[in-house]
This record gives structure tokens, C-alpha cells and sequence, in this order.
């Protein structure tokens, strides 16, 4: 089993919390998380919907190995139509929230309508009410976490909550939970606000028990377990540098982009690298670096916690940020640094403190950011369009501006929430944003990792790395090494990686499992945790079905293959730097 097989659906118009039992055969087909979430969003809302409107409903679901001891097994997910790109949009978190849904005995919450005034939920186990939000509306993600924890008394209570800038629509707000893990992409948190719904607080006093073969599992799950500990990726790398551990192979082999994909590779990229983070600063002594953190059962604990030197400028004047919290990532430390050409590590970290103490997204900000910088440098875009703000690439000062800004909801704030394709749009330079079906890239050049080009373009949601992790193959030879620079036999790759992301999206693991792990040792926790035969083969094609429905829904949505293309600069323009 490994369901609980209930859900329950808030109509946030009515004011009711009702709980459902788990349509059980669409979970035989979708598993969870992103996929079963995908479903019920496309079998009860109209593809053509307004995103920000009350016919649209938001799903946080968990997997069916969410919560139990799987190593990482404490993802949910959050699915909607998304504002950003008009699109579906699946955006999955880690930290503990996930486990802690399912400890209180539920799969899934679908939220519906809008409410009248602000609230948020409270679920107790199978207690749960709509509660008044309006000592919270208004502040950061941050502050809601310390409020909540205070008002409840449990510091094991698991808050998802969004910021300041979902509430003034920011088109790329995320829903954070555990105060720096987020459910970030494609402005799930926007859509959140939208309904006026502020947080979900849980608290669960179960377990995960409902094992289809106990001992089964637990064999499987060791074995993983021994699998990840001996791969020099997961049991090295990524616990020693997290992520980070990319930004200089990345820059090393061609495809590391900078200053809004104009160039590719970055001449500072060692400055606000993994091994940078982990340094001693001059200034102080102290490396950015704390320590590293791991979420629910994870094995790997590839999060970074870092503190920034207490008199960089970014914060000498503000105490509230001198302590550790949640660090750079090395999507956020490409799309912050490399793309708007900023390599102050510190700085960078500050900004990424602001991303999660608000919820926005960094790729996408950093994405904004970065177009927005080459509109200023082209005189598209004036000091007088950005309230005085010089907008110059390599400026952290404009870039730790620009974040403050945002979180306002002021001034040339507003041309920042709109995301990258409508703001150039506004100021008549379409070209300039690096984005598919108006989503913003991640860190890899397409022109020099030819699979993640494909994979970007023929996202269900728009550009995205996690999607179709085709760098994996092709620069780190995991399963099998592919050529880089060659498109031959990239359709194949492409698609298997996108079945095979599916399955792991809707389970309730994390996708970092996947540089050691392939569906051979997947497959068997699967098929021993939940009824059922999860085959290898079963499994990819229940990837490949929540794949091709997603893909109906956007159809559904007006989206067309002409969708599916990049930006006229990565397939015109040669690569430079």
C-alpha cells in the first residue's frame, strides 16, 4: 500500500475541509506526487483557465514512499496551472513537510476557490480547520515560520508558507516550507496567494507502516542505501559540496552560460564555486560555508547552510541575516551570478537569503535580472524606467538592490515580477529572454550540452533542468557516456530521462538519487512498498503516461509544437567567451 489512500479538499469559498478517500485506480496508473496531482488537477479544472483565478486549484501532494525509510523519501509536490507560462506547472520540495503530511495521515490536499479574507490550514492528524491569517499576511516566510511555531507550541510542526512578493503577484513565487526548502518554479506559491491562502501548517503523530512487504522493502532500501554511500557523486561529492560541486566542471567543459546566455563560460566562476564556498574569506577568517544539511531521510544531505561575513555590505546594517541559513545552490549561484555577471560570493548568498525569506525564485530572478541588465546596457531599458537603479552587469550592488526592490513590490519592481519573457516584451526586445514557453533557463548552454537543448524546449512546464537531466549522460557518463557537442541519439536520451524523471517526481524520492541509482534499484523499493506490479518496465511506462498527460493538458492550454523551440540566440548565435 504505502498510500494512506485519503485526501482532503479545501474549498477555501466555502470554508470547508472535507476528507476523500484517494481514487485508488488512478493512483495504479499515476503513483503520486506529480503524477497523481497532474491528474486530478487536468480531470477538474479547465486547461484554459485564469491561473490566478479561483477556477484554478493548487494540489500538494505526497508519494507513496513519501515518509517511509527510503533513503530521501520526503518530497511533495505542488501542482497547478501555473502564471508564469500559462502551462501545468509541478514544483517539488524537500525538507520534512512532505513526511509530515503523511505521518498525518494524507496523501494529498487540493485547495479550491479563493477565500474571503486571508487564512491558513492547520492539520493536527485528522483534525484540521481554516484558521485567520491575518497576523501573518503581510509578512516574509520567515517571519510566518517563527509566528506559527510560536502560536502552536510545536516546534515539530511543518510550515509551508509563501512571502511577501507572492502576495504582490510576482509571477515566480514559490510556496517555501522549513524556511529555506522550496517548492520553487512556475510561481506555485503566486497562485497560492491568489487564493489568499498564507500557510499550511501540519503536525503528524502517525508513521508509514502500511508496507505492502516490509521485509522486502527493507532489503531493497538498504541496498540503495549501500549504493549511494559507494558512489563518488552521492556518498562524496554533493555531501562535501553540494550541487556547487558543478559550477566549475560545468565552466570547465563549455557549458557554463553568462551575462544572459551571451557568452559561454564564466572567468570568476571558481569565485562563486563549491570550493569557494568551502574557503576561508580573507575578510573574516570564516569560509561561507557552515555546514551542509540533509532533508527527511536523506542519506546524501547535499544542502548547504552558509553565513555571510557580517560586515559585507549587503548586511553591516542588518542583524537578522548574520546568522547561518539555508546557501547557495548551484542553480541559484549560476542564474545569480554567472548570468548577470556578478562574483561576489557573498552577495550572492545575501540575495539567495532574500529568495527564500520571500519565495521567489532565483533562477527565474536571476534570469529577469540578467535581461534586464542587457536591456540597460543597450539603453532599452533607462535609469529613469528603474527609479535610478543602474542596472550594469557585474554589479552586486545593483543586484542585491534589485532583490530588495522586488520584495516591495515598488516602483521598476513590478516590471521585475513579470519574469523575463513579459518584461521584454514591455520594453520591445522579445529576443532577449532566455526562456521556453516563458520559463527561465537553468545552467546549462544548450549550444555546448546539445541533449539539455532539446530537453529545455520539450519541457511540459518550460526550460527546465529537471525535467530531462541529460547532462548527467553527457558530461558525467551516468548511466552511459554520450558526446556533448554531437545531437545524434539525443531524441532517445531525452526521452528517457523524462520517463524515468516522472517516476522518481511521483514516488516521493529525489531526483539526486539518480546519479547512482537507476531504475533497477528504484523499481524494486517501489514494488515492495505498494500494492501492485512495479516492474522496471511498468514504471517507465507510468512515467511515460504522466508525461504524455501533461503534455495533453498544455495542448488543452492553446500550447502548440511551435512552443517548443528555444531562443532564436541559442540556435543563431555561435558561442563566445
Amino acid at each position: 500500500m504505502s498510500w494512506t489512500r485519503k485526501i482532503l479538499r479545501v474549498n477555501l469559498s466555502k470554508g470547508t475541509c472535507t476528507p476523500e478517500a484517494l481514487n485508488m485506480d488512478w493512483a495504479m496508473l499515476y503513483l503520486g506526487q506529480r503524477g497523481l496531482a497532474s491528474k486530478y488537477l487536468i480531470e477538474e479544472i479547465d486547461p484554459k483557465c485564469d491561473a490566478l483565478g479561483p477556477d484554478n486549484k493548487l494540489i500538494m501532494a505526497t508519494g507513496p514512499l513519501t515518509g517511509t525509510m527510503a533513503s530521501t523519501a520526503g518530497r511533495y509536490s505542488v501542482v497547478c496551472k501555473s502564471p508564469l507560462t500559462g502551462a501545468i506547472a509541478a514544483s517539488n520540495s524537500g525538507g520534512f513537510l512532505g513526511a509530515e503530511m503523511k505521518f498525518a495521515g494524507w496523501d494529498m490536499i487540493i485547495f479550491e476557490g479563493k477565500s474571503k479574507k486571508p487564512v491558513y490550514l492547520l492539520m493536527q492528524d485528522d483534525k484540521v480547520e481554516l484558521c485567520s491569517a491575518d497576523a501573518i499576511w503581510g509578512k516574509s516566510a520567515w517571519e510566518t515560520d517563527d509566528i506559527l511555531h510560536a502560536t502552536h507550541q510545536d516546534p515539530q510542526m511543518r510550515i509551508a508558507c509563501v512571502g511577501r512578493t507572492a502576495e504582490a503577484g510576482c509571477l515566480y513565487s514559490g510556496v517555501m516550507n522549513d524556511k529555506h526548502r522550496a517548492a520553487g518554479r512556475s510561481g506555485v506559491g503566486t497562485v497560492m496567494a491568489a487564493k489568499n491562502l498564507k500557510a499550511v501548517a501540519i503536525r503528524g503523530t502517525g508513521g508509514v507502516g502500511n508496507l505492502e512487504d516490509a521485509k522486502k522493502f527493507m532489503d531493497a532500501v538498504d541496498a540503495g542505501k549501500q549504493v549511494l554511500a559507494e558512489n563518488a557523486v552521492t556518498g562524496e561529492g554533493l555531501p562535501t559540496y553540494g550541487t556547487q560541486i558543478l559550477m566549475n566542471l560545468i565552466n570547465g567543459v563549455g557549458g557554463l552560460p553568462a551575462y544572459n546566455m551571451r557568452d559561454v563560460g564564466f572567468d570568476r566562476a571558481d569565485d562563486i564555486s563549491g570550493e569557494a564556498m568551502a574557503e576561508p574569506r580573507k575578510s573574516d577568517g570564516k569560509p561561507n560555508l557552515t555546514t551542509n544539511s540533509g532533508c527527511f531521510a536523506c542519506t546524501i544531505a547535499c544542502g548547504r547552510i552558509s553565513t555571510v561575513d557580517k560586515t559585507h555590505f549587503s548586511v553591516k546594517d542588518k542583524p537578522q541575516y548574520h546568522g547561518a541559513s539555508g546557501g547557495l545552490e548551484y542553480e541559484a549561484a549560476w542564474a545569480l551570478g554567472a548570468d548577470t555577471g556578478v562574483s561576489d560570493l557573498d552577495a550572492l548568498t545575501y540575495v539567495n537569503f532574500l529568495c527564500n525569506e520571500d519565495g521567489f525564485d532565483p533562477i527565474t530572478f536571476g534570469g529577469t535580472v540578467a535581461a534586464a541588465m542587457e536591456m540597460f546596457e543597450a539603453g532599452d531599458i533607462t535609469s529613469k524606467d528603474t527609479g535610478g537603479l543602474e542596472l550594469k552587469f557585474g554589479s552586486a550592488e545593483a543586484l542585491v538592490a534589485a532583490a530588495e526592490l522586488l520584495v516591495t513590490g515598488e516602483g521598476f519592481a513590478k516590471d521585475l515580477a513579470l519574469g523575463s519573457k513579459r518584461l521584454c516584451e514591455k520594453y520591445k526586445r522579445p529576443e532577449l529572454s532566455m526562456a521556453v514557453k516563458g520559463q527561465e533557463f537553468a545552467a546549462y548552454d544548450p549550444r555546448g550540452i546539445q541533449g539539455m537543448g532539446l530537453g529545455y524546449a520539450t519541457s511540459n512546464r518550460g526550460a527546465c533542468h529537471l525535467r530531462s537531466y541529460t547532462v548527467a549522460s553527457e558530461v558525467l557518463g551516468i548511466p552511459v557516456k554520450t558526446e556533448q557537442a554531437d545531437a545524434e541519439g539525443k531524441p532517445e536520451l531525452v526521452k528517457a530521462f523524462q520517463d524515468a524523471t516522472a517516476v522518481v517526481d511521483s514516488v516521493g524520492l529525489c531526483l539526486f538519487t539518480t546519479f547512482a541509482w537507476g531504475m533497477d534499484n528504484i523499481a524494486p523499493q517501489i514494488d515492495a512498498a505498494c500494492e501492485g506490479d512495479w516492474s522496471v518496465e511498468n514504471c517507465l511506462e507510468a512515467g511515460e503516461r504522466i508525461w504524455n498527460m501533461e503534455r495533453l493538458f498544455n495542448q488543452a492550454a492553446g500550447f502548440t509544437a511551435d512552443d517548443d523551440k528555444l531562443p532564436k540566440r541559442l540556435l543563431k548565435e555561435a558561442i563566445k567567451g
